[in-house]
């Protein structure tokens, strides 16, 4: 399952609220499941009762699954895991270094297969490099990956395209807020299984002071 995720706009305020957590320890946070023809929007979704077409299915209950081993981890680039490989497929979202650390990371944003010697990396901070047909965006000289342990409905028959992490605390739909669209990219599905959703190397989200 490749995966790709966003924060709603509204998220970075409900986190200097207070309104919304991600620590361990902290607030319980869920994730539900969409079916495909849920129109997620960033802007506009802001609280769990915007959210339409949660899927129905044996395994699933509303509201979705509890994330659990919440963390957010930060780490500089030079010392981030994933460096970029000569004639490598990358999909957007994906986050690297050079392989002779410069002090920089970069993010794909358009997907491609990189090219077959080494770019030259931009070192200003939103400019693009272009590696084969992959492009680059410069984020920032380190990362912090906010992510959990994958979440698992068993025992289901399950067929979704989004997933929605929300901080239910309040107990009330009006007032939960949105904090992650997780996108699947295509419709993806189980049969009397177990329906598992693992968060890449990048975390559900990240973020990359510059």
């Amino acid at each position: 399952m490749s995966i790709t995720s966003n924060l709603f706009q509204s998220a970075a305020d409900q986190f200097i609220q207070g309104n919304a957590q991600w620590k361990a320890g902290g607030h319980t946070l869920k994730m539900a499941l969409l079916t495909s023809t849920a129109a997620p929007n960033l802007s506009t979704w802001s609280h769990f009762s915007d959210v339409t077409n949660e899927i129905t299915g044996t395994g699933y209950t509303a509201g979705g699954q509890a994330l659990t081993s919440l963390t957010n981890t930060e780490t500089a680039a030079n010392s981030w895991g994933t460096t970029r490989a000569n004639s490598t497929s990358y999909n957007v979202g994906d986050i690297v270094r050079p392989a002779t650390g410069n002090g920089f990371l970069y993010v794909c944003v358009v997907a491609g297969t990189s090219g077959a010697g080494l770019p030259t990396y931009s070192t200003v901070v939103g400019q693009d490099t272009t590696d084969g047909t992959v492009t680059w965006d410069l984020v920032g000289e380190s990362i912090t990956v906010y992510s959990s342990a994958a979440v698992s409905w068993t025992s289901s028959t399950i067929t979704a395209r989004y997933g929605v992490i929300y901080d239910p605390t309040t107990g009330v739909a009006t007032t939960e807020p949105l904090i992650a669209l997780i996108n699947f990219g295509v419709d993806e599905s189980d049969t009397a299984g177990t329906f598992t959703i693992t968060p890449p190397s990048s975390g559900w989200f990240f973020s990359c002071p510059s």
